[in-house]
């Protein structure tokens, strides 16, 4: 992954420019990362079938006050269709490169979710997505920049009706957080694949008390895209994604 010839620099310009999602990065990683002076790049996980080529891998980077940073990247394409391209994310957090790359190889697996190819009626969808989830795990929270990582779930919901500026104020005083995946399918609705995957982000606030944020991605869009909408309640997550089997 590395380019001997490469200089810091350059490395590090090619990946902020490549990634989609480079402006979600905090700003203070941006600027940590200007002062960077040597950096490593190894490959910490991939997956490949015939649906999904996923690689994860890790940049390190030494910065000028002796500290280092890491920062994730994800990289897929669409299986052995070489048609698609290949695509690139980047996350300052391990955990949310995780979600990211769970959301791909956990909601898009090789093996159909009915067992073979052929569209099912919408009743037997709408069961599957509204059916009870199992029991929880227990929540381990990390404390780990959670307020910046209420701010980046927020940013990225694209749904009009998502959570407003009274739960990003009460989120700023998130000390710790924990991420679950609630649900995960892949579908045919109306002719078409479409993956849905709900997330559960708990947040511990400062002052004991606990919220949550529910977050949706899917690709019932027209053109097949991913898509995240983020609720703040599990009901309404539950009842976003019921319509959207409905208008695919």
């Amino acid at each position: 992954m590395s380019d001997p010839y490469e200089t810091t620099e350059q490395h590090l310009d090619r990946l902020l420019r490549r990634a989609l999602n480079s402006f979600d990065l905090p700003d203070i990683t941006v600027d940590r990362l200007g002062t960077a002076l040597a950096h490593s790049s190894a490959l910490h996980s991939s997956h490949h079938s015939s649906v999904l080529h996923r690689e994860t891998y890790r940049h390190t980077y030494l910065l000028s006050d002796g500290s280092a940073l890491t920062l994730w990247e994800l990289v897929h394409s669409g299986g052995r269709d070489i048609t698609v391209p290949r695509r690139h994310e980047l996350y300052d957090d391990e955990t949310d490169a995780h979600v990211a790359a769970t959301r791909l190889a956990g909601s898009f697996s090789d093996a159909p979710v009915f067992g073979d190819d052929s569209p099912q009626p919408d009743l037997e969808v709408l069961t599957l997505l509204m059916s009870a989830p199992p029991a929880p795990l227990p929540r381990m929270y990390a404390p780990d920049n959670s307020a910046d990582h209420a701010r980046r779930v927020l940013r990225r919901a694209e749904n009009g009706d998502r959570p407003g500026e009274e739960t990003a104020r009460t989120l700023r005083a998130a000390f710790a957080h924990h991420i679950t995946q609630i649900f995960g399918r892949q579908c045919r609705v109306d002719g078409q694949d479409a993956g849905f995957t709900l997330y559960e982000h708990a947040f511990l606030l400062l002052d004991g008390s606990e919220t949550s944020l529910w977050e949706v991605e899917h690709t019932a869009t027209p053109d097949g895209r991913h898509m995240c909408e983020v609720y703040g309640a599990e009901r309404d997550a539950r009842a976003a994604m019921e319509n959207r089997t409905r208008i695919c």
